[in-house]
């Protein structure tokens, strides 16, 4: 390729030097990742790239070629012990990104065998929740929320609604109560927002274990108890493994999609505040600007030539969500129609198995903020809001609102019957009530007040 037709490393891009890998961290990528994806397709399918200071990673950008790498599970592996620049302690202890890639006993993880029989475990489980309850929830949740900052007539709609309603959501459905709710909340905002990822780890891991152990001896009607009684009879440890891949692995995504999605509609006047537009802004979302940008790692099993770059056994290859996506050929697919055959929900066996009520979530939590606050817009200039630095998530730091002051009442317990013994069963589950309690005891006392 001539220099004429070359194109140049983004600002800031360490590619400028000959031979370096192209960063996928720091406030350019962030402010930017579309015009690293567009240098890195120069590379072709796949491209050398940094996830951190010190982690080298091959990232596939083309849409088909990754489509191949996610469903050829007979070459490329998802068990990260395989994974060998760590085996060599080539990954720098403290990096930021090896808590996301490291090896752990979950479905994510897993391959075979081993994989179906926890992915299958999950799948049949999280199958039985009724999307009812799934849109229940969430409008409860989202009605507390609102409650919080809606007689302020301005709030954070990342940190005061989109980046809590996933936990509180996902705290209903499991059957989780106040004390050890609370701690959920805690660990997981802690391990993405706070300064001691290895302490908020330890918390969620610990309140998950007595989440275990108590649906063990108190079994309920949630996905806690039906991915227990599964016939796959997971064992206490693997039954914390998995409820933490959904927790985390869950809430991530979500909130990065609900602010994404609530930023576009704010951001571009083509959408109206109108139920029918909410589903057309979450799929130019999951398109254009997807919550998770670059994941799904994979290793091969031997050495090999895979989309242009030679690569050894046991290298780190990932999916860019977010260049596969708005690569040429996808751009031709979507405007041929195909307005759902993105990849943001992944692909092949380890595709996301919950992308229906990820979605019901969404559009719940939207719909419901937009008819609460009607008139809500962006309080400052577009351009001046930040996205977080980081090389698998897309979503914003803040996304500051302001609109006309509201009082949210608690929604009334005799709308819905069945609604009203769930969320009986949700509070009486523990025997005590915390007189301090964190943001989910709160929920429920206000729930039951």
């Amino acid at each position: 390729m001539d220099d004429h037709s070359t194109p140049v490393p983004p600002p800031g891009c360490p590619a400028h030097h000959s031979g370096a890998r192209v960063p996928l961290y720091g406030a350019e990528f962030a402010a930017d990742p579309q015009a690293y994806y567009a240098y890195l397709r120069h590379y072709g399918p796949t491209a050398p790239v940094e996830l951190a200071p010190g982690v080298e990673a091959t990232l596939v950008t083309d849409y088909a070629t990754a489509l191949q790498l996610l469903q050829d599970s007979a070459s490329f592996r998802k068990d990260a012990r395989r994974w060998r620049a760590l085996g060599e302690g080539k990954v720098p202890p403290d990096s930021p990104v090896a808590p996301v890639l490291a090896y752990r006993p979950n479905a994510m993880f897993s391959d075979g065998a081993e994989h179906l029989r926890l992915r299958q475990a999950i799948t049949d489980s999280m199958a039985k929740v009724d999307p009812r309850k799934v849109s229940q929830a969430t409008a409860r949740v989202s009605d507390f929320l609102i409650s919080q900052f809606g007689g302020r007539g301005s709030a954070d709609l990342l940190g005061d609604y989109a980046k809590q309603l996933p936990l509180f959501v996902f705290n209903e459905l499991f059957g989780v109560p106040a004390d050890i709710g609370d701690r959920v909340v805690f660990g997981i905002a802690g391990m993405f927002d706070g300064v001691n990822a290895e302490k908020a780890m330890g918390v969620l891991f610990t309140a998950v274990g007595e989440l275990v152990a108590l649906k063990r001896s108190r079994p309920g009607d949630d996905v806690t108890t039906w991915l227990m009684q599964h016939p796959a009879q997971l064992t206490d440890e693997e039954m914390v493994h998995q409820l933490a891949l959904l927790m985390v692995g869950g809430n991530e995504p979500l909130r990065n999609l609900i602010g994404n999605t609530l930023y576009r509609l704010l951001t571009h006047d083509a959408y109206a505040h109108q139920g029918g537009l909410i589903d057309e802004a979450i799929d130019d979302t999951l398109w254009e600007n997807p919550p998770m940008s670059n994941l799904a790692p994979h290793y091969p099993v031997a050495d090999m030539e895979f989309g242009g770059t030679r690569l050894q056994a046991g290298d780190l290859l990932l999916v860019s969500f977010a260049a596969a996506n708005t690569g040429p050929a996808l751009t031709a697919a979507r405007q041929a129609g195909s307005n759902r055959a993105h990849l943001a929900w992944s692909a092949g066996p380890h595709a996301c198995p919950s992308k229906e009520p990820a979605r019901q979530i969404t559009v719940t939590a939207i719909e419901n903020l937009l008819n609460k606050l009607p008139d809500v817009e962006l309080a400052v200039p577009a351009d001046s809001l930040t996205w977080r630095p980081g090389p698998f998530n897309r979503g914003l730091a803040t996304l500051p609102a302001r609109f006309t002051p509201v009082d949210v009442a608690r929604r009334s317990s005799a709308a819905a019957p069945d609604d009203t013994s769930a969320r009986q069963e949700t509070v009486a589950v523990t025997d005590r009530k915390p007189e301090r309690g964190g943001m989910w005891s709160q929920f429920l006392n206000w729930l039951t007040r």
